[in-house]
């Protein structure tokens, strides 16, 4: 399949044992099960606590992933603020079997548009592989410039944009500034607003937790069969009662699909005072799943 076939892309956690180190065991089915939904893989993304991991974790954790010859699609995070060390994380991804790079706006620098068109134009430059641009400004402080994007058009690497300002104003925006591009909604709740927009899917916090539900979820959005939308928003934004990804580490842990709630700090699970809400809404989305598939 290609890149394009792949509406739900999983921004996949990273299992933890109770020591605070990565879980192998527990990564490794939580990868098998996104596969088997056929669901794209984003490795090493904010809710895989790409930035709380030192350089060695990280590549351990690409090596696992592509040692377990899953079918779907490998994307792997690319954020930060330095441009030199950025560069080098690039260039080590270029010597691995991955299939894209997801490219966040530089983080607490805010860069204005100039800025923001050299910090992406010199990593697609240095890429091989297919390129999605990230605005998410509630995490780095400054909205992915629209003129930023329209310069970079046509750059033979400019894949994909993940919209994750909770606009549907901006999203537009974005689909007109690059109309070659495929625009996904990075907010689960928000996918059936942006869909008549022109969102072509969504990269998902939920699908950790929901695999197939949010599969089915995204396909039904997507070909205006979606009757639940007010179900799925306000489950899906239980999930982020507290930062992400604390509330679907904690409720993937009650579920028995990881071995503990633990992150790595500063984010903990002792910010999440209960999960009455999570397990109402994991109820919930299993009673539709069962309805419609």
């Amino acid at each position: 399949m290609h890149l394009n076939d792949y509406k739900l892309w999983t921004a996949v956690i990273t299992p933890m044992t109770s020591e605070g180190e990565v879980h192998y065991e527990d990564l490794t089915r939580v990868l098998r099960d996104q596969d088997e939904a056929r669901n794209g893989l984003l490795i090493l993304g904010s809710t895989g606590e790409a930035l709380n991991l030192d350089m060695d974790e990280s590549k351990k954790i690409l090596e696992h992933t592509l040692s377990l010859g899953l079918k779907s699609p490998i994307m792997v995070g690319v954020g930060g603020i330095n441009l030199k060390e950025t560069k080098k994380w690039v260039n080590y991804l270029e010597t691995l079997k991955v299939d894209a790079y997801l490219l966040v706006t530089p983080l607490y620098a805010k860069p204005g548009t100039q800025g923001q068109y050299h910090w992406f134009k010199e990593l697609m430059d240095l890429s091989s592989r297919p390129c999605m641009l990230y605005n998410v400004p509630s995490r780095t402080g400054i909205k992915m410039s629209f003129e930023a994007v329209t310069m970079l058009k046509d750059h033979k690497n400019l894949w994909s944009i993940k919209e994750a300002s909770g606009s549907t104003e901006d999203f537009s925006k974005y689909v007109q500034a690059a109309p070659k591009a495929l625009v996904y909604s990075g907010d689960d709740a928000l996918l059936s607003d942006f869909a008549p927009l022109g969102c072509k899917g969504l990269v998902s916090v939920a699908s950790n937790v929901w695999p197939k539900q949010t599969n089915k979820y995204v396909e039904m959005a997507l070909n205006s069969t979606l009757k639940e939308k007010s179900l799925w928003a306000e489950c899906s934004n239980t999930l982020f009662i507290a930062s992400n990804p604390i509330p679907v580490k904690a409720l993937m842990a009650h579920d028995k699909q990881i071995s503990t709630a633990v992150l790595r700090e500063p984010l903990t699970d002792k910010d999440l005072s209960s999960i009455e809400e999570l397990v109402s809404s994991h109820s919930k989305i299993n009673e539709w799943y069962n309805t419609v598939k």
